[in-house]
């Protein structure tokens, strides 16, 4: 049994976390951490890390950036492994996670589907087959409250099929600003915002008369939380260093 702690457990995705720790026979909610405190919840929730006088198998974090300093000198001090799915960090925050997996295991992903990182490793393995005899457009599509463009994982997507490209390519983010022929050696990026769409991510490979798409589509925010639970499982036996979704896919598949 791995027994976890949920930082920001009041929240909207600490709920997803706390529901899929329950469902998960391999996994229990040890304790939960929020400024806001005690909840309906049958594990204790404390507001600060002071207060915690368990140790966890794991730590999952989905918070706030402001309470990294605090849970990494707990997690450091108590050697206890986490996983941190918060964003928005500024580089010295990223700085900070990165010292500190050099003492504890840190679990870090911009985002925690098994899918969409799978997505992510398709599309490499389609890109070292395709090369540059095909052009790639990705097409990210999220809710009309998501402020930030493209999204994270577009990023991600194109970061994973640049580092196994044998050119590094130029990203291209709007097309309406100039006027001239799509070179090969670019990646288009292309954001769409409305409704409630939760997450939609689109990979295009299009070539001389053929097109190849791989596409994954999150039709709950529970996808992450699951993910967040299944990389809390497997950070809980692995030494001190940063891991990401790549080690728990290769893992899964042996």
């Amino acid at each position: 049994m791995v027994n976890i702690g949920i930082v920001g457990c009041n929240g909207k995705m600490g709920h997803f976390v706390a529901d899929a720790v329950a469902q998960n026979p391999e996994t229990k909610a040890l304790f939960g951490v929020d400024a806001f405190g005690e909840s309906d919840y049958n594990f204790p929730v404390f507001k600060n890390f002071s207060e915690i006088k368990e140790k966890p198998d794991a730590i999952i974090d989905f918070s706030n950036p402001a309470v990294l300093d605090d849970m990494l000198d707990y997690a450091v001090e108590n050697l206890v492994p986490c996983v941190i799915c918060t964003t928005g960090y500024s580089a010295e925050q990223v700085e900070k996670i990165k010292s500190a997996s050099e003492k504890i295991a840190v679990f870090y992903s911009g985002n925690m589907s098994l899918g969409i990182n799978l997505l992510i490793e398709l599309t490499k393995e389609a890109a070292k087959v395709l090369g540059n005899s095909f052009d790639i457009e990705i097409v990210e599509k999220h809710h009309n409250l998501k402020v930030d463009a493209p999204s994270g994982t577009a990023l991600m997507i194109a970061d994973g099929i640049s580092d196994v490209l044998d050119e590094e390519p130029q990203y291209v983010y709007d097309r309406h600003s100039y006027r001239k022929k799509r070179s090969k050696n670019e990646i288009g990026i292309h954001s769409v915002r409305g409704g409630t769409i939760v997450g939609e991510h689109e990979v295009i490979f299009a070539g001389h008369d053929e097109v190849i798409t791989v596409s994954h589509q999150a039709q709950s925010k529970e996808v992450f939380a699951v993910g967040a639970v299944n990389a809390a499982a497997f950070l809980a036996s692995q030494k001190a260093g940063m891991y990401n979704m790549g080690n728990l896919l290769s893992d899964k598949m042996g």
